[in-house]
């Protein structure tokens, strides 16, 4: 059949609605016409014609028939580039093609997009035109050609999301969809020309709505076909909501939902209108919330990440679970881009950064982060510099106002204080929370950081749980949010109350809960805050020496076996390449403190804990420990941790007080006893010298 007797059919065939396989052929016609036709206005008709076309639009087949609009487009465009190319090679010879050049294809193709149609479908044809002569180097237009096609698809797209006239509000699905697959191709000038103000709430529509995510509702139907199949959960790759949630996927505006998120951050950092940015923010902060109620709902849910190869059967483990979360990823990558961008220009514009807005964004913020934090929270899948950028950032600008700091955290508390929460989504959210709010602190009242920070986190500290990879979490967490309360000076009536008790949680904690780093660096950290220039020296100078005391009288029962490596610890000698890091024991750890403790400690003690700390070095078992042990005596003396008083003091200790021998050879001048031959004398015994007497 020759071309025009072919154009004719399919116009015919476009005036009334036809079953799908009668409409897949209209649409490979129409693609083959549009690259073989030679006249440019039979092309200007046939585009014009489509775009009104009962047999394409009656059909009712949504972004699907977007898509291929789109498809055809962009089809044709390559053939006809192709043909071009051939007939410049064979000049001569027979022709390939309609045989016109690309610039008059698309010359005739921007007349069909006429006043027939609706803006919004102009956008479908003028992008998938650009893509076909434009993408991937193809450079097929002239300078000004693509100009011309470049500002066709802006104005097109201004018109769409901003209509005028009688012309009904365009959707916006069809509209971003288009325009996410030509905007990497627009000029910088052409993209500055877009109407950010109207596209943010489009673009937020489209991915959130019914055209993207659905509103998160793909996760509700996932319980209805969970089975349990003896003791473990099975979710088959037949069940419906498997399909559904791989016929979302496929969906061509979450499949691009990177290169989406991507023209989304560009829309809000260049809007005019800061209420456009808010809005899309409050979507995003209901679309979570949503996602978050979808999820706790779901009997998968119910699992902890150690606990998936127990509770779940070989088919679910191997193929819908990982496509689940997956897809899960995919989502939470696209909202922290997005979110990213809205956090960074919070720093910049004045009317989001004033103090009415910028806690109320950063509150925002951290509400969505914490609604995705079971997805974020996964296998480490928030470790990318996107993701710490907003989550610290928020904290950061929160943090300059106590009053939007405690509703914060009176908004998002744990709801049943001290007792851990038996479903482990609740205590994720609640690592969440005790993570945040270590953060807080400094400028909040004593009381508010008592009842917000400290009675959540105490009792993650007291209470003896099952051990996992998350109660590990939550215990470090804990230990963090009271650090952070004990460290702030207008704390000291919490720190006196609460220091011993902490450091009675601490001993019991290690070695078991918590790794020798951990340890010292929370005891380090209790002798600081105990310590001048901390108001609390002055006011119960006791406290300091009494915790260290509660250390020494611990080092000779302590254990002598060598502690591995868990959790963050083995992660950073991994890290670090190093195959054998350095392995310490209960002993040597509380050593160690000691050690750690004593740039901190008042002049008054300071030189007698050097000699209490040198006679405990040597009480270490394991002759590589103490050595150990011995080189960090000597990096706390020699490496400046000290000021310039407590360095003095130690120099004379060392050189004229019998220092040296007591680290060297366990001797002390003065006849002072190890921890271990104190241990069962009373204080303030008399002593019996007669060892020591004189034997003139």
């Amino acid at each position: 059949m020759s071309v025009d007797r072919l154009l004719t059919t399919v116009l015919r065939h476009y005036q009334d609605v036809h079953d799908d396989v009668q409409t897949e052929q209209i649409y490979g016609t129409t693609t083959t016409l549009l690259a073989n036709l030679s006249n440019p206005l039979n092309i200007t008709l046939l585009t014009s014609q489509l775009l009104t076309a009962p047999a394409i639009w009656g059909r009712r087949d949504g972004m699907r028939t977007c898509y291929r609009i789109i498809s055809i487009y962009n089809t044709a465009a390559a053939h006809v580039r192709r043909y071009e190319l051939e007939n410049e090679k064979q000049k001569g010879g027979p022709r390939a093609g309609g045989g016109l050049s690309s610039n008059a294809w698309a010359a005739a193709v921007i007349k069909g997009a006429d006043d027939q149609s609706s803006r919004w479908q102009h956008v479908l044809v003028l992008c998938g035109v650009l893509m076909g002569l434009e993408n991937g180097g193809r450079r097929s237009l002239s300078r000004s050609m693509r100009n011309t096609l470049e500002q066709a698809v802006v104005t097109a797209t201004n018109l769409a999301l901003r209509p005028r006239g009688p012309e009904p509000p365009a959707p916006p699905g069809p509209v971003v969809l288009a325009l996410n697959y030509a905007f990497p191709m627009l000029s910088d000038s052409s993209r500055n020309s877009l109407d950010c103000d109207a596209l943010v709430p489009a673009a937020t529509q489209a991915m959130l709505g019914a055209d993207g995510l659905q509103d998160a509702l793909f996760l509700g139907a996932i319980d209805l076909d969970v089975r349990q199949a003896g003791q473990k959960f099975d979710w088959p790759e037949t069940s419906p909501s498997f399909l559904h949630a791989r016929q979302l996927e496929q969906k061509p505006l979450v499949s691009g939902l990177g290169p989406l998120s991507r023209l989304l951050t560009f829309s809000i950092e260049r809007a005019r209108d800061f209420n456009v940015v808010v809005h899309a923010q409050e979507d995003l902060l209901v679309f979570t919330e949503k996602l978050l109620q979808q999820w706790q709902a779901n009997k998968l849910s119910e699992l902890e990440i150690s606990e998936e190869t127990v509770f779940l059967t070989a088919e679910t483990l191997r193929s819908t679970w990982p496509a689940l979360w997956q897809l899960l990823k995919k989502i939470m990558y696209g909202i922290v881009a997005v979110l990213q961008s809205i956090t960074a220009r919070s720093l910049l514009d004045p009317r989001l950064r004033n103090d009415a807005m910028a806690p109320a964004v950063a509150i925002t913020s951290l509400k969505i982060l914490r609604n995705l934090y079971f997805v974020s929270s996964w296998n480490g899948s928030n470790e990318f510099q996107v993701y710490k950028f907003t989550y610290l950032t928020s904290i950061d600008n929160l943090a300059r106002y106590p009053a939007g700091c405690e509703s914060y955290l009176r908004e998002t508390k744990p709801p049943t204080l001290g007792t851990i929460p038996q479903h482990p989504l609740h205590r994720t959210l609640d690592l969440f929370y005790l993570n945040v709010a270590e953060h807080l602190p400094l400028n909040l009242p004593p009381e508010v950081c008592d009842s917000l920070i400290v009675q959540p986190a105490i009792a993650y500290l007291t209470h003896a749980a099952p051990l996992s990879p998350r109660m590990i979490e939550l215990f470090e967490a804990a230990h963090s949010a009271v650090l952070s309360v004990l460290s702030c000076p207008q704390n000291s009536t919490i720190t006196v109350e609460l220091a011993p008790f902490y450091a009675e949680t601490l001993f019991k904690s290690f070695p078991l809960y918590i790794s020798p780093r951990q340890f010292r660096i929370a005891f380090k950290t209790m002798m600081q805050i105990l310590s001048p220039p901390y108001p609390i020296a002055a006011t119960h100078p006791q406290l300091a020496e009494t915790l260290l005391e509660m250390v020494r009288f611990r080092i000779p029962m302590a254990g002598k076996v060598p502690i591995p490596p868990s959790g963050p610890d083995a992660a950073t000698a991994i890290a670090s390449n190093n195959s054998t890091p350095e392995l310490l024991s209960e002993q040597c750890t509380l050593v160690m403190t000691l050690i750690d403790s004593l740039p901190f400690l008042n002049l008054d003690i300071f030189e007698d804990w050097l000699t209490l700390t040198a006679l405990a070095l040597n009480e270490i078992a394991d002759i590589a420990m103490r050595e150990s042990a011995k080189r960090r005596f000597w990096d706390v003396l020699s490496s400046g941790e000290m000021d310039v008083e407590r360095a003095a003091i130690g120099v004379s200790w060392w050189g004229a007080k019998g220092g040296r021998e007591m680290v060297i050879f366990g001797a002390d001048p003065r006849g002072r006893q190890s921890p271990a031959q104190e241990m069962y004398m009373m204080s303030g015994a008399i002593v019996d010298d007669g060892e020591r007497a004189s034997k003139l």
